[in-house]
C-alpha cells in the first residue's frame, strides 16, 4: 500500500477498507453489524505477523495518519512526521497500522451508515459505544490482516485509551503500549466540557434530533461544540504566547461585535470543523469519552490493570489540563504497585492537550528508546 518514498516519507498511500459479515456484541448488550473498518497500512507485514505497530487516533481523526492520497494532496496524514523509513515508527522495520473506530464518518461503520434493518442512516438509533467496543472491532481487522503479534500500540488521548484497552483485554497479543496525552477515567471537568458542547448541538434547530441532512448539518451548534473542545486543548500559556490580547485589526476596539484575535481563530476552527466531521459522529465519540473508565466492568483499578502483561510507556503534558498529568500517574503508580513494567515521563510543554501533536520531537527520542528494547 506505500508508494515510493519521497524526502524520507510514505509517499502515495490509499485508504482501505475491511467489511466484516459478523454482528459484533457490544458493552451495552447490543449488536452491531455488519461491520466496515478503514484502515492503512505503511511498510510490509513480516510472513509470521510479528512485526505491527498499531497508531490508535485521538476523538475527531481518522486512518490517514501518514502519507498523502494524491500528488496533489497538500496535506500529509496526521502524524506523517512519526511514520515513515527511518523515523521513530520505521517503516523499513515495522509494519505500522492505522485503523478508523467505529462510530467515526470517517469510513468505518458510524452514525451516518446504512441501518441494515431499515435502508437508511442510523443516526440516532447507533448504539451508544464505548472505547472498549473500538478495540474489539480493531481486534477483527487485525486478525483478518494476519496479525499475530502487536510490537507496540501506540496512542494520544483517546489513542491512549485504546491502548490501554487493548493491553487488558488481549495481552496475549500485546508487546508494548505506549499511552501519551491519556487518562484512566473522564474526570467530571472533561465531561462537563462535552456536555455543553453537546448543549450546543441539541440547540441548533437544524439538528432536528439527529434527522438533519447531511448537506445542511447544524453547523452553528457543531462549530460552537468544537470550539469548546478547541479550548480545552490549548492552554494558557500556549493562548498568551499565540494570542495575547491582540484585538482584530478588521475591528475597532469599541465594535460591540469586535473581536479578540482568539476568538477569531476559535471561529474558524469550528467553522472549517463543519466541513471535516459528521455532528452525529462527533456526538456519540465525545459519549464514548465521557464513558471511559478503565475499571469498567472489574471490581477494581487494581484488578483492570493487574491484567496488564506488557512493559508500557507514559508520557504526560505539564500544561495539559483536559487529562492533566496527575491521571496518567495514578495508573504508572497502581502498575508500578503491581510490579509491572512500566516507565513514565512528564514532558515540559506550554502547549496543553495538543503538545503530543505540536511538540512529538521532546518525547521520540525516548519513544526510539523503549522500542528498541522492545524489538531489538
Amino acid at each position: 500500500m506505500t508508494g515510493i518514498n519521497v524526502d524520507n516519507g510514505i509517499g502515495i498511500v490509499t485508504t482501505k477498507y475491511a467489511k466484516f459479515d459478523v454482528e459484533l456484541r457490544l458493552e451495552s448488550g447490543r449488536l452491531l453489524g455488519p461491520l466496515t473498518l478503514a484502515y492503512e497500512t505503511y511498510g510490509e507485514l513480516n510472513q509470521d505477523g510479528s512485526n505491527v505497530i498499531l497508531v490508535a487516533h485521538a476523538w475527531t481523526g481518522d486512518a490517514h495518519a501518514a502519507g498523502r492520497h494524491s500528488e496533489e494532496d497538500r496535506r500529509p496524514g496526521w502524524w506523517d512526521n512519526m511514520i515513515g523509513p527511518g523515523k521513530v515508527l520505521d517503516t523499513d522495520r515495522y509494519c505500522v497500522i492505522c485503523s478508523n473506530t467505529i462510530g467515526s464518518c470517517k469510513g468505518s461503520t458510524g452514525p451516518t451508515s446504512i441501518n441494515p434493518s431499515t435502508n437508511r442512516p442510523y443516526r440516532l438509533t447507533f448504539p451508544v459505544l464505548m472505547v472498549r467496543d473500538m478495540v474489539r472491532a480493531q481486534k477483527l481487522l487485525l486478525d483478518h490482516l494476519g496479525v499475530k503479534s502487536i510490537v507496540s500500540i501506540v496512542g494520544g488521548s483517546m489513542g491512549a485509551m485504546q491502548a490501554i484497552e487493548w493491553a487488558i483485554h488481549y495481552p496475549e497479543m500485546v508487546r508494548s503500549i505506549v499511552p501519551i496525552a491519556g487518562t484512566g477515567r473522564t474526570s467530571p471537568m472533561a465531561i462537563s466540557l462535552n456536555a455543553l458542547a453537546r448543549q450546543a448541538i441539541f440547540n441548533d434547530p437544524l439538528w432536528k434530533k439527529g434527522n438533519y441532512q447531511l448537506e445542511h448539518p447544524p453547523a452553528d451548534g457543531l462549530a460552537l461544540a468544537r470550539a469548546v473542545g478547541h479550548i480545552s486543548f490549548l492552554s494558557d500559556k500556549s493562548m498568551q504566547l499565540k494570542f495575547e490580547r491582540r484585538f482584530s485589526i478588521r475591528d475597532g476596539m469599541f465594535d460591540f461585535f469586535g473581536k479578540f484575535e482568539i476568538e477569531r481563530y476559535l471561529d474558524y476552527n469550528g467553522s472549517n470543523f463543519v466541513n471535516l466531521f459528521d455532528t452525529n459522529s462527533f456526538l456519540y465519540l465525545a459519549k464514548a469519552l465521557d464513558l471511559y473508565d478503565v475499571a469498567w466492568d472489574f471490581d477494581s483499578l487494581s484488578e483492570a490493570l493487574d491484567r496488564v502483561a506488557c512493559p508500557s510507556l507514559w508520557f504526560a503534558f505539564t500544561s495539559d489540563w483536559l487529562y492533566p498529568p496527575e491521571q496518567t500517574e495514578e495508573l504508572v503508580t497502581e502498575l508500578q504497585r503491581l510490579d509491572k513494567t512500566v516507565d513514565y515521563h512528564l514532558i515540559d510543554s506550554d502547549y496543553g492537550h495538543d503538545s503530543f501533536l505540536v511538540e512529538p520531537d521532546k518525547y521520540i527520542p525516548l519513544l526510539k528508546e523503549f522500542l528498541a528494547q522492545i524489538d531489538p
